[in-house]
């Protein structure tokens, strides 16, 4: 078990996390003619957008309530109740997502009570758009928590409770992917429950609406992903499947509002966690594996053979949000590297404790590029503010989760099941191979060159 601890800075140094806000609205952004809506400052919508829209490179839809001063303090009701009757008048959402901050949370704000009054206040209005809450305060948590709340909401919000006698669907199964899932990894287990028969409902789905798709006309919601009335209807799926444990509560949820029963997988990133999720889906459908999935797996098995030899003895550090954590430290310990350092933003999980490294960090990209250094890492895993520790230690950044700013086509990288374990294989495989040392007759002799300084011997040493 890997032991937890947390940093005591007084300040973050170049933030690995990002806010629970933005992870409710990511959550939001996956479902169909939606709108995520910040209950706070304009800067806090702000930042958030710019994010969005850096990573993504789409536009996003995302809006305020605009909270100025004498809000702050009075309270904001009435601003709450203007941006959502604005967002009704002018965009006709079916679906208005919530997300408190820390400006609201921090006055201590009966929520739940002003959306209620609102809509009864405003009934007539309102008509057609559901409104949900989450309380997702930006002094506390991560992104992962932050999109946790929100499924949980649109499941408890939206899902319809059925009747004892009603039959339930042999076909259908509700999926609920993590918020580390790229638009890729989300059409790939959509592709997989297919090939068994099966009909999936992806709770949220932001491949239908960050996949880079352009409409044929301007539209101010969400252009894409599940649709309000699929989420309805949930309650008589035969099988919920949630990936990551942040997502558990949804599930959970689900069972307890239509009897649903589920299954949560902490990973779908190595070969043993494709198994366990394709063996699921044998049971649930009756089918055998079709042979496009075995197929899959043996050229899995394939990549595995060849890349082995460009990880075995590799010291790599990782800095992520406790699921992709384990995600990525499970696929590289699974190839013969050695995650030496391993950082992450919260430690509220109970996976944290899982990981296979020795240590868990919960802190920022400071301590990440520090402990990276001390321990003479091969390899960087994180996300694109990682790159200023690649270019001070020397050592190669392999990009991956939010943000991810100065690459192109991230959403469309494969992570997950037995095609996308087998690219990140190669991705891994190929960085290795491109930062390699090759020796020469002179690297190898240790006393050649005995005017260097010691800072030099050492590194030769360590190479």
């Amino acid at each position: 078990m890997a032991v937890v601890t947390a940093t005591q800075k007084a300040a973050s140094v170049n933030p690995l996390k990002s806010s629970q806000p933005l992870g409710a609205a990511l959550a939001f952004l996956g479902v169909a003619e939606a709108m995520p809506l910040f209950h706070g400052s304009q800067g806090c919508t702000s930042f958030a957008l710019v994010l969005f829209v850096r990573h993504f490179k789409e536009t996003i839809p995302l809006q305020t309530t605009a909270m100025d001063e004498v809000a702050t303090i009075l309270g904001g009701a009435d601003h709450l109740e203007e941006a959502l009757l604005n967002l009704k008048n002018r965009t006709k959402p079916r679906l208005i997502g919530v997300c408190t901050t820390a400006l609201v949370e921090t006055r201590g704000e009966d929520f739940w009570g002003d959306i209620k009054q609102i809509r009864q206040k405003r009934a007539q209005e309102l008509a057609g758009t559901d409104v949900l809450l989450v309380h997702t305060p930006d002094f506390e948590g991560a992104i992962e928590e932050g999109y946790g709340k929100a499924v949980t909401a649109l499941i408890d919000g939206l899902v319809q409770p059925v009747a004892v006698e009603t039959a339930r669907s042999a076909t259908k199964v509700a999926i609920v992917p993590g918020w580390h899932h790229t638009v890729a990894d989300i059409d790939h287990i959509r592709d997989t429950v297919e090939s068994f028969g099966l009909e999936p409902v992806i709770v949220p789905d932001i491949s239908g609406s960050l996949d880079g798709t352009v409409p044929g006309r301007w539209i101010p919601t969400t252009y894409g992903g599940t649709t309000v009335e699929a989420i309805r209807g949930l309650g008589d799926a035969a099988h919920c499947i949630a990936i990551g444990r942040h997502v558990r509560r949804a599930a959970e949820r689900l069972a307890a509002i239509g009897g649903v029963p589920f299954t949560v997988l902490d990973t779908l990133g190595a070969l043993e966690a494709a198994d366990r999720f394709v063996a699921l889906l044998a049971k649930i459908s009756g089918r055998p594996v079709p042979a496009k999935l075995r197929r899959a797996r043996s050229r899995l098995q394939d990549a595995m053979l060849d890349g082995h030899f460009h990880f075995g003895g590799k010291r790599v550090a990782v800095a992520a949000e406790p699921d992709h954590l384990y995600q990525l430290a499970t696929f590289f310990t699974g190839m013969g590297a050695e995650v030496v350092t391993a950082v992450t933003t919260t430690g509220h999980s109970s996976i944290l404790e899982t990981v296979p490294a020795e240590t868990v960090t919960v802190g920022d990209l400071d301590d990440f590029e520090q402990l990276a250094g001390t321990a003479g890492c091969d390899l960087l895993v994180t996300h694109s503010h990682g790159r200023q520790a690649e270019e001070r230690l020397g050592v190669p950044l392999m990009r991956v989760g939010f943000p991810i700013f100065d690459r192109l086509g991230s959403q469309h990288r494969r992570t997950v099941l037995y095609d996308g374990v087998r690219d990140q294989i190669i991705e891994a495989a190929n960085i290795f191979q491109a930062h390699q040392r090759i020796n020469t007759p002179e690297s190898l002799d240790p006393f050649r060159d005995r005017g260097e300084t010691h800072v030099g011997h050492s590194q030769a040493a360590h190479h």
